[in-house]
C-alpha cells in the first residue's frame, strides 16, 4: 500500500503522507498549510477530502482486487487552521464479494474528532498492480 501512495501524484501535491495500512484498514496524515486554506482562512473540505479518501482508496485496495469507489459522503465537525496535523484512519465496516463499506476518521493532535467520512467501493475481479514507471 505505500508504494501505491508514494506513486500517487496527486496525493503528493496535496502533501499527505502513507503511515499504516493492512487488510481493510489505512492511516494517513497531512500538515495544514497555507494553500489548504479557503477564503475564511481554515483548511478547505477538499483538503480534507482528499486526505479520507486516500486512506478510502488504500483499505478497499487492500485485499489485492481492484476496489473502485461508487459513495462517499463526508460530515465536517470542527474548523481546521493552519499548521495542525490531521490524521485520517479508514477501517473497514463490512465486506461482501462486490460491496464494500468503510469509516474513515479525521482528527486533530488533540484527538478531537475534526470530520467523518464514509465510503463504498464496488468490488472487480482484476487484481491491483503497481503502476508502471
Amino acid at each position: 500500500m505505500r508504494h501505491f501512495a508514494e506513486r500517487d501524484p496527486f496525493v503528493a501535491m496535496v502533501g499527505v503522507e502513507y503511515v499504516s495500512a493492512g487488510l481493510g484498514f489505512a492511516t494517513v496524515r497531512m500538515q495544514v498549510h497555507a494553500h489548504h486554506l479557503n477564503f475564511m482562512g481554515t483548511c478547505h473540505g477538499a483538503a480534507i477530502f482528499t486526505l479520507a479518501d486516500t486512506a478510502f482508496g488504500l483499505a478497499s485496495n487492500s485485499h489485492g482486487p481492484i476496489a473502485a469507489g461508487i459513495d462517499a459522503h463526508m460530515t465536517y465537525h470542527l474548523p481546521v487552521k493552519i499548521g495542525e496535523i490531521l490524521t485520517a484512519t479508514a477501517t473497514e465496516v463490512s465486506r461482501s464479494r462486490k460491496l464494500a463499506v468503510y469509516r474513515i476518521d479525521v482528527k486533530r493532535e488533540d484527538g478531537a474528532l475534526t470530520s467523518v467520512f464514509t465510503g463504498t467501493v464496488y468490488i472487480s475481479s482484476r487484481q491491483n498492480q503497481l503502476p508502471a514507471s
